[in-house]
């Protein structure tokens, strides 16, 4: 909750509001206990549940220590997000073992486990490929957000208890910015600070195809010739403690770069971030949630993918309009997003038709949700 990624803030927003909501359709009020790497929690947040009877707390995650196992004993079901995409071994092993052992805990704990919609794998060590396996397996229901991820379940012969969703972001509320009228077309550009620096390891560690910093600066330089065009740089990851992740201050660096561009603010929760970027013309960015903030408020979009999570869920709603960061050059990308600027009415409409499919998604999710917490209140 207290993550500088509002991506994972995003996520737990959103997860609340969908548990929130099956709830109250079964009559029931939730103590939501958000266990996380941060204990601040979100006093509008607290304020909004506790004014329809729920209850939030935050705690945070000490893995190896009792508090923990204390925690996890307090709840009747625990939904388990993992950030996303972080079920997987790309961004290293420790990373992977730490959500693995954290699932089993839960298990042995004799609490129903559910994992939410969200990337699975890949997991290209065929150590991380057996112990998934054995935590799926665990699991009350695995939850799928893409069809790739999907058909990666089938492949590690996990089908018993999986079901395809789509991301929860989608269900982030949002109230769109009113910016002032001042007869410009407004594109939001999102600088992922990660991939700026080359990743954790600052050498190439995603494998992109292109140069990211000198794409940026090309896309930047593109716009900014456009007579009609203001950019907008807009950060989703703000770590001040963690430079290498930072947007915002790539953003800022940028700026002085290229007097001219408006850097979004520093936002203190997703749903700002949503509700500025729904206030824009278009959106390009390498951040998926920074993407599904802008897809999931109608703003035409096109996805700066740099792992299949991209490719994934947006191919899945049937929106294939995304440069690849890790097939496409830098003149492809570029002509790829400028493209998308040129034809963005059309592409609004395409959004706006495949939301009908996000919907039908989350209304599955919600289902099972609602079958799980009826047999927990049964008991």
């Amino acid at each position: 909750m207290s993550s500088g990624n509002l991506g994972v803030g995003a996520l737990t927003e959103s997860n609340i509001a969908i548990v929130r909501g099956v709830a109250e359709s079964l009559g029931q009020r939730v103590r939501f206990i958000v266990l996380g790497s941060g204990s601040e929690t979100l006093p509008a947040l607290e304020a909004e549940l506790a004014a329809a009877g729920h209850a939030l707390e935050n705690q945070r995650v000490r893995l190896f220590r009792a508090s923990f196992r204390e925690q996890v004993r307090r709840c009747d079901l625990v939904i388990d997000i993992g950030e996303g995409d972080s079920f997987a071994d790309i961004y290293g092993f420790k990373r992977f073992f730490y959500y693995w052992l954290s699932k089993n805990i839960v298990c042995s704990l004799g609490k129903p486990l559910i994992l939410a919609p969200q990337t699975i794998g890949p997991f290209d060590g065929a150590a991380a490929r057996v112990l998934a396996k054995q935590v799926m397996a665990r699991c009350r229901k695995v939850f799928a957000r893409d069809n790739l991820s999907s058909d990666y379940l089938k492949q590690l012969g996990v089908t018993k208890n999986t079901g395809e969703a789509i991301d929860v972001a989608f269900r982030l509320p949002f109230q769109a910015k009113q910016f002032a009228d001042n007869g410009k077309t407004r594109v939001g550009i999102n600088v992922s600070g990660l991939l700026f620096n080359g990743g954790y390891t600052g050498g190439n560690q995603f494998g992109l195809s292109i140069d990211y910093p000198a794409t940026i600066r090309r896309l930047i330089q593109h716009f900014q010739a456009q007579p009609e065009v203001e950019v907008h740089l807009v950060g989703h990851v703000i770590e001040p403690h963690m430079p290498s992740e930072d947007d915002y201050v790539r953003g800022v660096s940028l700026a002085q770069e290229f007097p001219g561009v408006i850097v979004a603010p520093v936002f203190t929760r997703p749903s700002e971030a949503k509700s500025y970027i729904a206030g824009l013309d278009f959106f390009t960015g390498a951040r998926m949630h920074a993407c599904i903030a802008a897809f999931s408020s109608a703003v035409p979009v096109v996805p700066m993918a740099y792992s299949r999570k991209f490719n994934g869920l947006f191919g899945t709603l049937g929106y294939n309009t995304i440069a690849d960061c890790k097939a496409d050059s830098d003149d492809v990308v570029c002509s790829k997003i400028a493209a998308g600027y040129t034809a963005r009415q059309q592409l609004k409409e395409k959004v706006q038709d495949s939301l009908k499919r996000v919907e039908e998604r989350l209304n599955r999710y919600e289902a099972n949700l609602a079958q799980v917490l009826g047999a927990v209140i049964g008991k």
